[in-house]
Parts: structure tokens; sequence; C-alpha cells
């Protein structure tokens, strides 16, 4: 069997089986960028994919290290940000949700040299949600981040020597929003009839590009590509503080606030080629800027007052790298596999749950037709130990509120993918 013969099957699966194994990177990544489709031999054609991951972290030893009281006269020693004494709540939490990655697109052959894509995408979420029962509770109850990209990538290709040279560009659009609660004041035991719960609503868009290249040599199932996406600067993000739970009903207690954010650009190497008849291997690494998230503050028009201060996102993450490799096997005519391991580095050192990931992918191709391609993927890992308390930051202290521990947790993904070609 010639290595060409690949093509038609196993690429297919690799393609799959990284989708899920891509969809518990660091940061606030969820499915990222792909643009596969863009390299399918095929003139025209179509995909869904629906991606479901299951990270299973859990939070122990939690310990309340700023018991302050926000209801504390000026100047007392009980008065600070800390929302009250929490030390008597559990000590242990489940923190995050599951979530689904969908991503659909399109592929148009525009003669022999242009081909283009468009394609729909989440590329970035965020789901927390320990609850108001822990100890950490003035840290965080619930955080949701949510996105909607939208993409059109064209490419251009030409003979060059045994294969193809392509140069690639296009252009997305991203919506970004999401909120955080945290308990801001405890009234356990005080009969006052506020929650003490804070809420932080937010919703921003802006405007990406990406440009790359590669080389193929179709005979032997071989492709390289380094592809850079931009980033995206969310100079509209705007939302809103309700504090209505912790000092009433007034108009005061809700207002609206802006700030600044920038969804990190990335860049990714990728390679594949055939190693012997039926055998493909396949790798990747990226690099992605999520360093450029620090501390984000977010004020009401003409800076934050007593009545109505500002607030921050406390994140401190550090550039993610992930690198995948792995092997795929064409079976017969109809089915082929893949295989893979995939590190990612975390984001957080220090403050956060976000240490290194280690995933194992697997992944199936069914071809019935010529035309229609089923995919099924998943992988399994180990989000790895570690634990969060106070950091400086450029001088001042972030995570003062809270310290924890966290060991090695399980980590599950499972992605299916229909594929049609005309």
């Amino acid at each position: 069997m010639a290595h060409g013969g690949l093509k038609k099957g196993v690429l297919v699966a690799v393609a799959g089986m990284l989708v899920a194994s891509a969809a518990q990177a660091g940061g606030l990544e969820r499915s990222g960028y792909n643009i596969d489709l863009l390299f399918d031999p095929s003139d025209y054609a179509a995909e869904a994919t629906a991606t479901y991951v299951n990270p299973q972290r859990e939070l122990k030893n939690v310990r309340d290290t700023d018991p302050t009281t926000a209801l504390a006269p000026v100047g007392s020693p009980a008065f600070g940000p800390g929302g009250g004494d929490l030390t008597g709540r559990p000590d242990r939490v489940d923190d995050t949700e599951g979530y689904w990655a969908p991503r659909v697109g399109v592929k148009a052959a525009l003669g022999d040299s242009v081909d283009c894509m468009a394609d729909y995408s989440q590329p970035w979420g965020a789901h927390t949600n320990p609850g108001q029962n822990w100890a950490g509770a003035n840290n965080n109850i619930e955080t949701k981040v949510e996105s909607d990209n939208y993409a059109a990538t064209c490419s251009y290709k030409w003979q060059m020597g045994p294969g193809f040279a392509r140069i690639i560009g296009g252009a997305f659009y991203q919506e970004v929003g999401g909120f955080k609660e945290r308990l801001v004041q405890d009234f356990t035991g005080t009969g006052i009839p506020l929650s003490g719960v804070g809420r932080l609503d937010l919703e921003g868009d802006g405007w990406g590009w990406r440009a790359g290249v590669a080389y193929e040599i179709p005979e032997y199932a071989m492709r390289a590509s380094l592809v850079y996406n931009s980033a995206v600067d969310l100079d509209n993000l705007a939302g809103t503080i309700d504090i209505r739970n912790v000092r009433g009903p007034a108009p005061v207690n809700f207002y609206g606030v802006s700030g600044f954010a920038s969804m990190p650009d990335s860049l990714e190497l990728k390679f594949q080629s055939g190693i012997a008849p039926g055998w493909l291997a396949f790798g990747s690494v990226k690099w992605t800027d999520w360093s450029q998230l620090q501390v984000l503050e977010f004020c009401p028009a003409g800076g934050g007052t007593l009545a109505q201060p500002c607030t921050t996102l406390d994140l401190l993450y550090r550039d993610g790298w992930t690198i995948t490799g792995g092997v795929g096997h064409k079976f017969n005519e109809q089915w082929s596999g893949a295989v893979s391991l995939t590190w990612d580095r975390g984001t957080s050192h220090g403050y956060g749950t976000q240490t290194d990931t280690w995933l194992l992918g697997t992944g199936v191709s069914y071809t019935p037709t010529q035309n229609v391609e089923i995919r099924l993927a998943g992988s399994t890992g180990i989000m790895t130990s570690g634990s969060s308390g106070p950091v400086n930051f450029n001088g001042q202290v972030i995570g003062g509120d809270v310290s924890y521990d966290f060991d090695n947790d399980f980590v599950g993904a499972i992605s299916t993918s229909l594929k049609v070609r005309f």
C-alpha cells in the first residue's frame, strides 16, 4: 500500500482525535483555533464536531486567609475586603463544571490554486462553580466565560518540488462574555435579609487575523504547517457590578463598569507524514500568549469611589505550551484509527488551579462511502496536583483571601464528528 493511501482514512481520525485531546488546555482555552478542514482534498466539504469535556478538579484544605468583614467600621481590625470569617465552612469542594465545545465549518476549492473555508467555534471559555457553602466563597462562588468565533480563511497553493506550498490568511470576529459571583459579605446569623453575594457581568467583542504557510506532499501523506493567530483586543469590554444583595436595593449599588482585555495570540506548528504502508506519524507544538492576562481592572466612569468601587479579575496566567505526538493506522478502506499523547503546561504558577495536564487520546474513523466520514474520539488524562495562595504581583498581594491544595485529578473528553464531501 502506498503512503498516499492514508489520506482518505487515517488523517480524518487524526484530526478528530486532536479535537478531543486539545480540549483541556490552559488559560481560557476550550477548542482554540483549527483550520484542518482547509486542507481537505475534495472540492467541497462540510464538517460538524461536538466535543464534551469533563474536568473533575477538587479543592481541599481550603483556608479562609482573610476573615475580615466589609461592614465593620473603617479603621477597625475587622475591616477589609474579606467578606467575613468563613473558617467554619467546608474545606473541601468540587470546583469545575463539564462543558461542550462545538465547531461547524465549510470548505470550497475556487479553481486549482485557491481554497477557502468558513467556520464557527467557541475557542475560549471557563466554568467554575464551587457554590457558596465553602471556606473560599469570598474568592469565588461561580465564574463563567463564554465565546463565539466567526472566521474565514483562504490559502493559495502552487507546485514546489515534489509537493505543494501554501500561503494562508484569514480573519475572525469574536464575542466574549461572562460573569463572576463571590461572597462580599457574610450575613449568616445577622438576620439581614440579603445574600451578601456580589456579581460582575461583562461582554465585549473584537477582530483578529491569521497568517501562515504550509507544505504538502500528498503521495506520502506529508504536511507541515505553521500558523499565527493574532490577539483579539476587546476594547469595548464593559458590563455591570451588582452589590444590591450586599448593601440593599438602592440604585447606587448597581452600576456600569468598563475595562480592557486581549484574548491571546498563538503560534502553532503541525507536522504529519506517512512512515510505513498504512501508518502515519503526527505531532504539533503550540505557544499561546496567556501571560498578557494578569490582573484585569474594571471601573465605573471617572474611576472608582467608596460608594461605587472598582473590581478586578485576577488571573495571573503565564504563557501556555501544548505538545502532541501520535501515530495513526489505516486498517482497511473504511476503518482507520489513531492514538496520541498530549502535554499542556499549566498557566497557573502559585495562584489558581491550572497545573500541567497529560492526556492520552484515541480516535476511530469510519468511511461508509467516499463522500461521508464519521469520527469518534476520546481522551483521558490527569490534571496534576498543586496549591494556590498569596502571590506578589507588582508589589500587590493577589490571592490573599483564600488558600487551598488539590491532588492529581481526572479529566475526560469525547468528540464526535461528521464530514460530508461533494
